[in-house]
């Protein structure tokens, strides 16, 4: 004859199994204590008080799948490369903002100075332009 602690007992098991497959039907599928209990469908102090193992191996279970279901591991692993992908970018953008920032000043120091050059070859040419009205 099954007890209300052995029902509980198995819908605790039963949840535990749930959240690390990634396959919650009761709660948001967080690894969390409280989600536990509410996945279970007990409350949190019957976890916490009653089934203190169940809630150890829960945590134990948890901290093997680094906090994360089986299930999403994949996209977890995906994520994390993403991320990877998108501070390098980022960092070859700023690279490459320096190197035009950088053309960008060189680009203006050879105008100053061709401008400062034809400017004195303009004073001191000898050659002077002949008229372009003859009358």
């Amino acid at each position: 004859m099954a007890t209300d602690h052995d029902a509980e007992r198995d819908a605790i098991t039963a949840a535990i199994q749930r959240l690390l497959d990634g396959r919650p039907t009761r709660s948001t599928g967080a690894l969390t204590t409280l989600q536990l209990a509410a996945e279970a469908g007990v409350k949190r102090w019957v976890l916490t008080h009653k089934h203190v193992d169940l809630k150890e191996e829960f945590v134990r279970r948890k901290s093997e799948a680094n906090g994360i279901p089986p299930a999403f591991q994949h996209l977890h692993a995906r994520a994390v490369e993403a991320e990877a992908a998108a501070r390098a970018q980022r960092e070859e953008n700023d690279r490459l903002r320096e190197r035009v920032a950088v053309y960008a000043q060189v680009i203006l120091e050879l105008r100053t100075e061709l401008d400062r050059r034809t400017d004195n070859n303009a004073q001191r040419s000898p050659v002077r332009g002949l008229p372009t009205n003859v009358t």
